[in-house]
């Protein structure tokens, strides 16, 4: 039996694929950047057949790379960026709009209606999210409003919808598979997390046909095929689960209270909480964090919408670094932040705020401040977003969280981790492997297909490359009382139009 995976990786920004061997270790990595797209204030979106020619060229490049045959390959793992929103022509197989990304915020009036109206707590309570333009639902219902004719052919059963995964499978498969696993289902507000199935009164609140819904299934077994037209033969599809649910299962949080975060262009941490939903008091996320046959497991979650992507503005808005790793060397130019506080609101702040009108703001600036301090305040920001987010999981859990274990591209960054384990007071876990997002949907495939017989196997594969403890001096009650004063001053200037 061949015993390679290729796990696809569709991030916000680029398509990557992975060779992982049996060992879990990652063979050879492809990666392809794809433009963003902008076209109004607030608006995010991808050209979803660029994210699709993306997505297959780097996975003939990583086979090519290791030198194998398609043959080699047992199965394809997916995992991708969350609720950015495809819909397309049955028929025809092409998208009738841009894909609207997560971090979109065209929808946010809309979202303030259905709030005023009072539909909140019956949201809430069937799919553990809250009303945000962040979610699958709102960018349908604007596509079906905007989009010439897309109603129509929705209510005619023409139309598909889906996240990126629905996406990708729909199209490797050539249309033989509309599906979608949990993890992404629950991400839509219309996904029912206690009856694990699509919600007929969400539907009808969002003005969306079921018809349009991709049928929801594990995220581990025997998915879909892909067709013989994209690889030289049919491999089978056994894992999917989008990118934060994967990198929960890669970091092996497989048991209540085991927590991760991940420092993308957002920044996410998850909470395993068990086979039972714990809908939060402090605005969390209740979501699947995986469902494999009968095993059913649900995660807190608190969303942090800017995190690397404050330092790609530091990059190509500001210009004050020509290159990421450039902002270690401009950070230590200088001892602290000078009084400065960033909160990268760019497209409004997660949890536990979530304000979608609160926008970037930098406070404590004097004529002193230099871009050492920016550049300081700016990482410190995505430490003391973490801070806020594990609090809250503290508060809903009723538990002390003495480790987290990380992952992510922003993990690489010494200073950054050293002020987390500072802020937080806690041991901060760097795993050996750092594709950690990519790795879980392997598991996730390679479970599958039978390569690792059960989650016992895969855990003595786990091992810990770097360790962070806290720093006893810092003055956390100091620093974060900053940071909030900050905060306070962005959501003052978001509600005061």
């Amino acid at each position: 039996m061949s015993k390679y995976i290729l796990a696809l990786d569709q991030g916000t920004t680029s398509s990557r694929a992975l060779i992982f061997d049996q060992n879990g270790k990652a063979i050879n990595i492809a990666q392809k950047e794809f433009r963003q797209l902008f076209p109004k204030p607030g608006w995010v979106e991808h050209d979803a057949n660029e994210i699709l020619s993306s997505q297959i060229g780097v996975a003939a490049e990583a086979v090519s790379m290791s030198k194998l045959k398609s043959e080699d390959i047992a199965a394809i793992g997916i995992t991708n960026q969350r609720e950015t929103t495809v819909v397309w022509d049955k028929e025809t197989g092409e998208p009738v709009y841009n894909a609207i990304v997560w971090q979109d915020r065209r929808t946010s009036d809309y979202c303030d209606e259905l709030i005023a109206q009072g539909h909140e707590p019956m949201i809430r309570e069937k799919t553990g999210l809250v009303i945000d333009a962040y979610f699958v639902a709102t960018k349908v219902r604007w596509i079906l409003d905007n989009v010439e004719g897309a109603r129509e052919k929705a209510e005619a059963g023409q139309l598909a919808l889906g996240t990126v995964d629905s996406w990708l499978i729909w199209n490797l498969s050539e249309g033989e598979k509309h599906i979608t696993d949990s993890t992404n289902a629950s991400r839509y507000l219309l996904y029912n997390i206690h009856t694990l199935s699509w919600d007929d009164e969400l539907l009808e609140l969002f003005g969306i046909p079921k018809k349009m819904l991709p049928e929801v299934c594990d995220s581990s077994g025997d998915l879909a095929t892909t067709s013989g037209a994209i690889f030289a033969k049919k491999i089978p599809i056994t894992g999917i689960a989008g990118d934060q649910h994967a990198a929960l299962f890669g970091q092996m949080c497989t048991e209540p209270g085991m927590v991760k975060n991940t420092y993308g262009t957002g920044c996410f941490m998850l909470m395993n909480i068990g086979s039972k939903p714990i809908i939060s008091k402090n605005k969390l996320l209740t979501t699947l964090a995986w469902k494999i046959g009968d095993e059913v497991v649900y995660a807190l979650e608190g969303s942090i919408f800017i995190a690397g992507a404050v330092v790609q503005w530091l990059r190509d808005g500001l210009g004050i670094i020509h290159s990421a790793p450039e902002i270690e060397e401009l950070i230590n130019s200088t001892d602290d932040n000078g009084g400065v506080s960033f909160v990268p609101a760019f497209t409004g702040l997660g949890a536990p705020h979530w304000n979608q009108h609160a926008r970037g703001t930098i406070v404590g600036i004097t004529r002193g401040t230099t871009a050492g301090h920016i550049a300081r305040a700016a990482l410190e920001s995505i430490a003391f977003q973490t801070y806020d987010v594990l609090k809250a999981m503290e508060a809903d859990a009723d538990i002390e969280i003495k480790e987290l274990r990380v992952d992510g591209g922003a993990t690489t960054n010494n200073f950054l981790m050293q002020f987390q384990s500072d802020v937080l007071q806690s041991g901060i876990i760097k795993p050996e492997t750092t594709e950690i997002t990519a790795l879980g949907a392997a598991y996730l495939a390679g479970l599958g297909i039978g390569i690792w017989s059960d989650v016992e196997q895969i855990k003595r594969q786990w091992k810990v490359k770097t360790e962070y403890s806290p720093n006893g001096d810092f003055q956390v009650e100091e620093r974060v009382g900053q940071w909030h004063k900050a905060t306070n001053t962005t959501s003052y200037w978001s509600n005061h139009k």
